[in-house]
């Protein structure tokens, strides 16, 4: 498994290059000056931080548990992105119609754009995480988990 310190750069990079990426886009789609929507990401990135960490620690937990690896599969990698965004998008929902001083049913068309974005970006900034800083429980992938990941395989080169 993941050390603390490890987790605790991978949240933070995490967080840093979303920031960098949604707030000059969501400024401009949604036509909030870059302050407004800056402070927004702020504080949704400090809700997502400990999110990330603490989520991410469960899920290895029990990926572990259950298949004896943290090795994850295709399969595993979007259901790991969808549960993180719905957990998040479910707190920051009342955050974002405060903030912006805005009704419910607008905050949740902001919110549902952020989770789209991020679960692209949770997807793809995850697997190269994991591609460039291995978890070292992930090259010891148990009988399973290859059989899983050959029939994927399999089904890819059909």
């Amino acid at each position: 498994m993941r050390t603390p310190k490890d987790r605790i750069r991978q949240a933070v990079s995490f967080e840093a290059i979303g920031l960098m990426l949604v707030i000059p886009l969501g400024s401009f789609i949604f036509g909030f000056s870059l302050e407004s929507f800056g402070i927004l990401g702020a504080i949704g990135a400090s809700m997502a931080t400990g999110w990330n960490y603490l989520y991410n620690l469960l899920f290895d937990r029990a990926l572990k548990r259950w298949r004896g690896s943290t090795r994850k599969t295709l399969g595993l990698r979007i259901i790991h992105a969808l549960v993180f965004e719905l957990g998040l998008m479910i707190a920051f929902l009342p955050v974002v119609a405060w903030w912006l001083e805005i009704g419910l049913i607008e905050a949740l068309v902001i919110d549902a754009a952020f989770v789209v974005f991020y679960l692209i970006y949770t997807f793809v900034f995850t697997w190269c995480y994991d591609t460039l800083f291995p978890d070292p429980d992930a090259r010891a992938p148990t009988a399973e988990v290859d059989s899983v990941d050959d029939g994927l395989a399999a089904e890819v080169r059909q």
